[in-house]
């Protein structure tokens, strides 16, 4: 893949970068250390509101380990596209980076929310 020559010299798209990285990898190491090594295999990984007294529903550590996978994942496809856009229009580069940074914050958000729960 070709990367644009002007890409990592642009102070904005260096700056969404480091922000990125630096929310999936903070996304990763939280839900990492919040799991239990040897405790209860036991977490509320879902919250339906339509169910009403059975909202919750429990599950082993999977699921909230793929938190940590989905902040890499989201972290790499962006970047790509980014790089990709780049050279057609750079505004939208710089708003693919910036939805990365919305949609990291939101995942280390429900992540929190979810190991409140336990």
């Amino acid at each position: 893949m070709h990367i644009p020559k002007r890409y990592f010299h642009d102070r904005l798209v260096v700056l969404l970068l480091s922000i990125n990285t630096f929310l999936a990898l903070l996304g990763g190491i939280l839900v990492l250390f919040r799991l239990d090594a040897g405790g209860s295999d036991v977490y509320i990984v879902q919250y339906r509101a339509n169910l009403g007294l059975s909202a919750f529903k429990r599950g082993g550590s999977a699921p909230l380990l793929s938190f940590a996978v989905f902040g890499l994942l989201v972290l790499a496809v962006h970047v790509i596209l980014s790089m990709r856009v780049y050279p057609v229009r750079r505004q939208f580069a710089i708003t693919i980076l910036a939805m990365a940074s919305l949609l990291l914050c939101l995942s280390i958000i429900v992540s929190n929310a979810l190991l409140i729960l336990r």
